[in-house]
């Protein structure tokens, strides 16, 4: 997402399906049955092509956000809300992943403190730790 840099959720997407993936495009050029993208890498920028269907992650320079205005924002509060579920589109929504077994970690025990850097030093040659 641009918005935490966390950069995870296209590559997944397109790992669950199958899809090539171009990611960060700047810009988006649909040409028969693939896209060439272009994406700004470090030292310039490259184009790539991917066949379609394909997961396509964006940059921020792809598009200027527009800012509705109040007006717009009130009328939208009026319209009705079309709800959909995932059959309706057309989605499976069965688990990817099976759980084999799970288990708590173990408990951690605490620190313990030291009055001076001596009797840390000597906890520490304790450990072997130094």
């Amino acid at each position: 997402a641009i918005d935490d840099d966390s950069n995870q959720t296209g590559q997944m997407v397109a790992g669950l399906l199958s899809w090539p993936q171009a990611l960060f495009a700047s810009k988006v050029d649909i040409k028969d049955k693939s896209a060439e993208v272009m994406r700004e890498i470090d030292g310039g920028s490259e184009t790539i092509r991917v066949k379609l269907p394909a997961v396509i992650t964006t940059d921020l320079r792809l598009n200027q956000p527009r800012f509705a205005n109040l007006p717009s924002i009130q009328k939208a509060k009026k319209k009705p809300m079309a709800k959909m579920s995932p059959s309706d589109l057309g989605v499976d929504i069965k688990p990817h992943q099976e759980y084999l077994s799970y288990e708590e970690p173990p408990k951690r025990q605490g620190g313990g403190r030291v009055s001076s850097v001596d009797e840390l030093i000597s906890k520490l040659k304790e450990k072997g730790l130094v």
